[in-house]
């Protein structure tokens, strides 16, 4: 695994002396989060004068070793103002550990559904751009294809001025331009993947801008992907939208936090770009640069939308990870 964080120029082998210094030797005091994977530890690099993130795995977790190859194949080589940065790395002696910038605003998620505080709509406007940027990177600007397999809000890091940074690559794959997906074992976050992906396991483009336009609506909404119903099924927040939007009342699907203190145009934008990637046929749903001009009011809406969600209604699923057990959420805020 050297070799390939070496292919970067970014990264910097750390010994292990020193994580266990920045992190007052991995004490519990520094924990962030902890899950099956392993634990995240806030930490101080005297002399890159930094606060980091530090994510140590499991010594027996073999998932966790596996996200670890993928992280340290993938976002080692990547370079965008919208990424998570790695800042550095370590295995030796059995140890496996990454270092990230930290994130001092923690993730995406956290502010929108927060009790006590409202993430107002220029924020949010400029994180949907900042999400989208990173996207477009990762699929079309990059020299290869990257699929992050996981886009959620729990993932999008915000620093200290709340430019979204998109982070945690322990699903990502890389794929060459001219192949159009990539067949694997089902990874994600239910209520975001792709509901095809449910079935085939095939991720793509067109799955990662499904779950681009999942973000889209839960930003604008204010809301979580999944609610359930009485009878215990769980509807999906774009059939709720694109109920409204059927209605030509889309803009009473944002979030009532807000007062109406938002720009229309904007709203609607990202409400129907929103349905647009979400829409059920794969194949209908817009690249990431397509999506990126609409909200970017460089591009018209498209005129009429097709069906979106799953075509047999309610989702009966729980808003749960499969393939990817990550941190808790605390840690999940941080990479």
């Amino acid at each position: 695994m050297e070799n390939e964080f070496r292919k970067g120029t970014g990264p910097r082998q750390f010994r292990y002396s020193e994580l266990a210094t920045a992190t007052d030797n991995f004490s519990d005091d520094k924990k962030l989060g902890e899950g099956g994977f392993g634990s995240v530890y806030r930490g101080f690099l005297k002399d890159l004068i930094i606060e980091v993130a530090i994510k140590r795995v499991s010594k027996g977790s073999k998932q966790g070793r596996k996200e670890y190859a993928s992280e340290v194949r993938v976002i080692s080589r990547l370079r965008h103002r919208n990424l998570v940065q790695i800042v550095g790395w370590c295995h030796t002696g059995g140890e496996l550990l990454l270092v990230y910038e930290l994130m001092p605003n923690s993730s995406l998620d956290v502010h929108l559904h927060a009790t006590d505080n409202v993430l107002w709509w220029t924020v949010r406007h400029k994180i949907v751009l900042g999400i989208g940027s990173a996207l477009l990177y990762l699929h079309q600007d990059w020299k290869e294809c990257v699929l992050h397999r996981d886009i959620k809000t729990s993932n999008v890091m915000l620093d200290a001025s709340f430019n979204a940074k998109l982070g945690d690559f322990g699903l990502a794959r890389l794929v060459d331009h001219d192949k159009g997906s990539h067949t694997t074992e089902l990874a994600g976050t239910l209520g975001y993947m792709d509901p095809e992906c449910t079935v085939t396991g095939r991720a793509s483009t067109e799955s990662d801008v499904y779950s681009f336009g999942v973000v889209l609506l839960e930003i604008a909404c204010g809301r979580r992907p999944t609610a359930a119903r009485p009878d215990g099924t769980l509807i999906h927040l774009a059939q709720r939208v694109s109920e409204l939007y059927g209605q030509g009342r889309i803009l009473e699907a944002a979030d009532a936090r807000l007062d109406g203190n938002f720009d229309p145009q904007e709203v609607e934008r990202v409400l129907v770009v929103g349905l647009w990637c979400t829409c059920h046929d794969r194949n209908l749903r817009p690249s990431i640069r397509q999506a990126i001009n609409v909200l970017r009011l460089e591009a018209p809406l498209p005129e009429r939308l097709p069906p979106v969600g799953h075509p047999a209604g309610p989702l009966p699923m729980p808003d749960s990870d499969t393939g990817h057990s990550s941190c808790t959420s605390t840690a999940q805020q941080l990479i």
